[in-house]
């Protein structure tokens, strides 16, 4: 593809993963669709610099905790809550599923949210808020390069498993997602978070995200014998969570 083409394609995989204002009035064919998957790790890396903005941003005498819920919500409001969507259907369609493949994905469907899903959002989100406060009490200034590693954790998912249901915008990604191309944008991101971070910053996070990814595949395959972009959004969702309570435990060591 050349340079034009790239750009669609960004500006396709920003309008779907943010709330930012790009529009794509152009036709999104399949091919496009499953091209904007490589520029995920782009669009989280976008969020990050977005996040740290703010942060600078904010008042020195604000305390943390404030500081960090705003932060947070602000988190939340860049991506529509697009993945604590996908980890909230989960929730209930594992509960409510009670180990039946067809069950699960039919509740997954459903818009409705359950107790479950309430309560499983508000842990995730009181982890976050925490595990944020915690570094901003410290000055741990790269924790805003954590959306980046999460959304990259979608291009192996992609290239290893396969999608389950037969229609909508995931199966037109796995169908026409250029394979080689992934395996480079996955390799030019963790490129990029190893120049960027401290080296053991890099390896914790390395081994926290393949970790999860791996218990994640296990979970899904286990269940479904594959993933649903419900699955994928969990996996976004609990990684940025994940990332950011393993630099924090790194921190107060």
């Amino acid at each position: 593809m050349n340079i034009a083409q790239e750009w669609l394609a960004l500006r396709v995989a920003l309008q779907f993963l943010s709330c930012l204002p790009v529009t794509v009035r152009e036709e999104i064919t399949p091919a496009l669709w499953a091209r904007s998957l490589l520029w995920y790790p782009a669009v989280g890396l976008i969020i990050g610099l977005l996040l740290w903005l703010a942060c600078a941003l904010l008042p020195e005498q604000l305390p943390a905790l404030l500081g960090a819920a705003l932060l947070v919500a602000l988190w939340v409001g860049l991506t529509g809550a697009l993945h604590l969507d996908g980890w909230a259907d989960c929730v209930d369609a594992w509960v409510g599923g009670i180990g039946d493949r067809e069950r699960t994905l039919a509740i997954m469907k459903d818009p409705r949210c359950g107790p479950m899903a309430v309560v499983a959002l508000v842990c995730l989100l009181l982890l976050k808020v925490s595990a944020l406060m915690a570094l901003l009490l410290v000055g741990a200034g790269y924790w805003w390069l954590i959306p980046l590693l999460a959304r990259t954790l979608i291009l192996p998912a992609f290239l290893q498993l396969p999608y389950v249901r037969s229609e909508g915008l995931g199966s037109a990604l796995a169908e026409h997602l250029p394979r080689r191309a992934a395996v480079i944008s996955l390799l030019l991101s963790l490129a990029l978070l190893f120049l960027l971070l401290p080296f053991m910053v890099w390896l914790s996070w390395l081994l926290a995200a393949g970790l999860l990814f791996v218990g994640w595949r296990q979970v899904v395959m286990a269940r479904l014998q594959g993933f649903t972009g419900d699955c994928v959004g969990a996996l976004v969702a609990v990684a940025e969570v994940a990332l950011l309570v393993v630099t924090a435990l790194g921190v107060y060591q």
